[in-house]
């Protein structure tokens, strides 16, 4: 039971998401740009960008205007990658990252979220005894996440962050970082 509800609730928050960005912004496709590929460059999940615009496929064309973040104000720019607010905890933490398409891999998180069905998706790695599954979790140089996955090489004071690509993970290689952990 524990399991399904961590599931929808992980389900649930990748559907909806979230975005560091406060203010609207608008992204116009050019050719060859996909959902997935829009969604990395602006640091969200595909789900995000179809709620934001109503989409009911991921077919887009060529000059059509997308906003990429949610609009709460048209006062200001927008924000950088900021963590949400509220309580928290932080813990100081060695951040390693990974793929849903290693060898052997299934690419199907220990929470039941399809990382292969859903490469924008910002999940992470952690010992569940030190970070709860479910979380929503801050990491700086990566964004918020929620933390839906676990693995044996995962103990303590080590978390694994989520990449859809080889060559992104090997970038993020390995850091040393503060990251906060928000209240259920």
């Amino acid at each position: 039971m524990k399991k399904f509800i961590l599931t929808v609730s992980a389900v649930l928050f990748l559907s909806f998401g979230f975005s560091a960005n406060a203010f609207a912004a608008t992204y116009t496709v050019k050719s060859g740009d996909t959902l997935w590929k829009i969604a990395q460059k602006h640091k969200v999940t595909v789900n995000q960008i179809k709620s934001w615009n109503k989409l009911k496929t991921d077919v887009i064309k060529a000059n059509q205007k997308l906003t990429i973040s949610p609009s709460t104000s048209k006062k200001s720019a927008p924000a950088k990658s900021a963590a949400p607010q509220g309580a928290y905890k932080t813990y100081t933490v060695t951040a390693t990252a990974y793929t849903a398409s290693c060898k052997g891999c299934s690419g199907i998180t220990s929470t039941g979220i399809n990382l292969k069905k859903n490469p924008g998706a910002k999940v992470i790695s952690v010992d569940p005894r030190v970070i709860p599954l479910g979380s929503k979790v801050y990491v700086p140089g990566y964004g918020t996440a929620i933390a839906a996955d676990k693995g044996s090489a995962i103990k303590r004071g080590k978390i694994d962050v989520f990449f859809s690509s080889k060559s992104t993970a090997l970038k993020w290689g390995v850091k040393k970082v503060t990251i906060k952990v928000y209240k259920k």
